[in-house]
């Protein structure tokens, strides 16, 4: 797959395979189209040439398997619904637009709010949560969808603790379940505990497989260009066995 924007490349001739039941990590430095790679399998931004299939399917005929967590500073959060309403709108592809939220949907939002820990924030308007707690609201809108395929771009970004770490147990929840989820990730660091397989993007493929296997320290520097100061220290970690 090739992405442009205005004629500019942000992807180039990527092939990727994603393993079915794991947590795939998406990493690579500003620019590397880490968040493009998502929204171009989506069919929200254009491709220039390629093809995305879906378990085997092109996208549109496999919407209702596949849930998107969007990036949250590219939400409007002044908009004026509760959570539980945000939620809810993960539902829409089943109750059909337009028609009535029944007390059965209504329920599987508010369950979906309790796997993330907000069921006492549901009446809540969004725009007086904190960063963490919106995150963990679009985490439930995906959740309710009880899809098969998780993109999430950037979920753990400026979140607090608590969120980081609710968030790792649904990751850890799904994939005991036999889902997928694909997350682009910014925290080297915590790579190699959180995810089982890495995809190492810049603008090219660099390198993908098992996280124990890939991500190493030739491979960070052959996707950063060695510009990171915490590649040496994630560096030090890959030596020790950390």
């Amino acid at each position: 797959m090739t992405v442009a924007y205005h004629r500019r490349p942000v992807i180039w001739d990527v092939d990727y395979d994603t393993p079915a039941g794991e947590l795939i990590a998406i990493v690579g430095p500003n620019g590397a189209g880490k968040s493009t790679l998502i929204k171009a399998a989506l069919d929200l931004v254009p491709k220039v040439s390629g093809d995305v299939r879906v378990f085997g399917q092109p996208y549109e005929d496999q919407r209702e398997r596949v849930a998107y967590v969007p990036q949250r500073t590219s939400v409007d959060w002044d908009f004026p619904v509760s959570a539980l309403d945000v939620v809810t709108m993960g539902l829409y592809g089943k109750i059909g637009w337009f028609r009535p939220v029944t007390r059965k949907w209504r329920k599987a939002a508010r369950e979906a709010l309790d796997r993330v820990g907000l069921a006492d924030f549901a009446k809540r308007q969004i725009s007086q949560l904190s960063g963490g707690q919106q995150q963990r609201v679009f985490l439930a809108r995906a959740l309710v969808q009880e899809a098969d395929l998780y993109l999430m771009d950037e979920p753990f970004a400026g979140v607090d603790a608590a969120t980081e770490r609710a968030i790792l147990q649904v990751l850890r929840d799904l994939r005991s379940t036999g889902k997928t989820a694909l997350v682009v990730h910014h925290d080297l660091q915590t790579v190699a505990d959180y995810f089982d397989h890495v995809l190492m993007l810049n603008m090219r493929l660099v390198a993908s497989g098992p996280t124990a296997e890939v991500f190493t320290e030739e491979n960070l520097r052959r996707t950063y260009g060695g510009r990171l100061a915490l590649l040496d220290q994630v560096g030090t970690r890959l030596a020790e066995g950390q």
